[in-house]
């Protein structure tokens, strides 16, 4: 419940930009080709994207038509059941990592910026919290920066972290780490990459690289790459996420910085769009502030006014 207060304070003023107009729709007594309009107008502008806006009112549509006489209110309990089983029917949607066939591999990807370091070590916290042996890999060889975030969260948490001299192959420390991760006898290996946006290229090879040699080591069966992706982007962020998705087999999101300037159709578009599940939500800098995501707490978080 305190994550679920929480996720209703930040979602203040998602609310207020996107579903407060929605929900202010459905006070009408008709649905008229106007409020059709207007509702996938809103939509979109709440970076939903323009053919899953066209979807969800089709969808919502033909609910109406097979409710005669539904009032506003009952349709929009329509439409936020809708928009929870939409998130629901991703597999994996929501559902924390767990270790059933140890180690379990989390190579981490995203830009520069995203939170994926901070992620990185909330996720150490919590998989230490569960007894398990972890440790953190310092691929991102490009920013000294990145190494000594990863050494702090290592530090405080009490894991080992496999890092090299700034400039060095990251898929070699990534190979270390694996070494360790097996020589260690530990749980979880958790790979921290670089997320350079002006050598896009460069940037996806490297990760590949990575990929591969993971790959080859601990089998694709144990490796979960996981995007982090920067709430408050919107459809650049669902950018950034096709991009990634088309190079490297994604698994999984989490939604980092997800507080009140966060775009609220992101959500729906991932899912939507690109089928993968989130996982987790961040809200803030504490190891509690990563949650699993909750479609049901989020729809009624975002709709509750």
């Amino acid at each position: 419940m305190a994550f679920f207060a929480k996720l209703k304070e930040s979602l203040r003023e998602v609310r207020e930009r996107w579903s407060d107009g929605i929900a202010s729709l459905f006070t009408g007594a008709s649905f008229d080709d106007a409020f059709w309009n207007e509702l996938e107008e809103k939509l979109i502008l709440g970076d939903v994207g323009l053919d899953l806006s066209e979807n969800i009112v089709a969808d919502l549509k033909q609910a109406a038509r097979k409710q005669s006489g539904v009032t506003g209110d009952g349709l929009k309990k329509i439409f936020v059941s809708m928009m929870a089983g939409r998130l629901s029917s991703i597999e994996g949607m929501g559902r924390p990592f767990t270790v059933d066939d140890p180690p379990l591999v989390l190579l981490m990807v995203g830009v520069n910026g995203s939170g994926k370091t901070t992620s990185a070590g909330k996720l150490a916290m919590q998989f230490l919290r569960q007894g398990k042996k972890v440790v953190l890999a310092a691929a991102d060889t490009f920013r000294a920066a990145a190494v000594d975030q990863l050494q702090v969260w290592g530090e405080r948490a009490g894991v080992r972290v496999v890092a090299q001299k700034q400039g060095s192959d990251p898929a070699a420390v990534a190979f270390d780490a694996w070494q360790a991760t097996r020589a260690s006898g530990a749980d979880v290996l958790i790979v921290d990459t670089a997320g350079r946006l002006h050598a896009k290229h460069n940037l996806m090879e490297e990760l590949r690289k990575i990929y591969r040699v993971l790959e080859r080591e601990a089998g694709p069966e144990h490796i979960q790459t996981i995007l982090v992706l920067d709430a408050v982007m919107g459809q650049n962020g669902m950018a950034q996420a096709t991009t990634f998705n088309r190079m490297l087999p994604l698994s999984a999101v989490i939604l980092s910085k997800y507080d009140n300037t966060a775009k609220g159709g992101i959500v729906l578009s991932i899912a939507g769009d690109l089928k993968i599940p989130i996982r987790y939500i961040g809200l803030g800098e504490g190891i509690e502030d990563l949650s699993p995501f909750d479609p049901e707490e989020f729809v009624s978080a975002l709709m509750t006014e």
